[in-house]
């Protein structure tokens, strides 16, 4: 069922919205911004989460580590920043896999696609999977059985301006370019709109949770993104519809990378607090990193 954002914003401002948003402190990157970041993870007992660094005024960006003392988020000097625009991280078996947009320069054109690295330290991570060329926002998660989920985002032809597909690996050997660019999509966005997947939660043996984005322009190419979830039953492959969990008013003011991505939302991760509540971190604005508390949202 394909759910339009103007829908969705009425379930939204109709439910119990989220509250106490708090802007993260990042600190070692002076003169640079700092957001949309990965989920935090844990690595040797400390908290740390990854998340683009770059110039205000560039697109020229690193991956970088950082490390949560006291709410406060410290560059670890010690671990070797990536190539990479807007990461993600998972455990897969006992390595890590982290990925994110790839962006390189081909006969003077810019070109990207989703790059995964794993390893079983974050200095040791080795190129070991390329999404189809153009494709952001694939991500993958372990399952009970040892099956890999992989959720795509292919536009053009087959997404238009980008559509969200999944599928199911047998292993992680197995999700390979072909594989990305095969997968079948969801019906869930309106063609003139479009979204894709960020963070991917295990809620039960049989049930993943998405947080994702929708987005869509307004008059002048004004960006308009907003978090929201889903659920995806891995026995018959089948998502449930979405709802609407955080827009930008809602947040703290602050910068923005350019006037045209005010409005901008990059959905990082959900973090349970309690049975009811969790904490949501968002890239806000392409400036910054803020976090909020949101109801139960699967």
């Amino acid at each position: 069922m394909r759910q339009p954002i103007e829908d969705l914003l009425k379930d939204y401002h109709q439910n119990e919205l989220p509250k106490n948003p708090k802007t993260l402190v990042f600190k070692g990157v002076d003169g640079y911004d700092v957001y949309n970041p990965s989920s935090p993870f844990l690595f040797e007992g400390k908290e740390l989460i990854l998340a683009r660094v770059e110039k205000r005024d560039s697109e020229v960006s690193k991956s970088v580590y950082f490390e949560n003392q006291n709410g406060i988020y410290v560059k670890r000097e010690d671990l070797t920043p990536l190539d990479l625009q807007d990461p993600c991280i998972t455990k897969i078996g006992l390595d890590f896999v982290v990925g994110g947009t790839y962006v390189f320069h081909e006969n003077g054109q810019v070109r990207w696609y989703t790059r995964f690295y794993k390893g079983d330290h974050p200095n040791n991570l080795k190129v070991s999977l390329n999404a189809p060329m153009g494709m952001k926002d694939v991500r993958l998660i372990e399952l009970p059985d040892g099956r890999i989920g992989v959720f795509t985002r292919p536009q053009g032809e087959k997404g238009k301006r980008g559509q969200i597909g999944f599928d199911i690996a047998n292993s992680y050997d197995e999700v390979t370019t072909e594989f990305i660019d095969k997968a079948p999509l969801f019906e869930q966005f309106i063609l003139t709109e479009w979204g894709g997947a960020n963070h991917l939660l295990m809620l039960d043996d049989h049930t993943i949770g998405v947080l994702g984005h929708i987005a869509n322009f307004s008059g002048n190419d004004i960006r308009h993104y907003y978090s929201m979830t889903f659920k995806v039953d891995i026995r018959t492959k089948q998502a449930s519809p979405m709802k609407l969990i955080a827009a930008r008013e809602h947040f703290n003011p602050g910068p923005s990378k350019r006037d045209d991505l005010i409005d901008v939302l990059f959905s990082a991760a959900l973090v349970p607090l309690n049975k009811n509540t969790y904490t949501l971190y968002v890239g806000v604005s392409d400036a910054e990193v803020q976090t909020i508390e949101v109801s139960n949202p699967f």
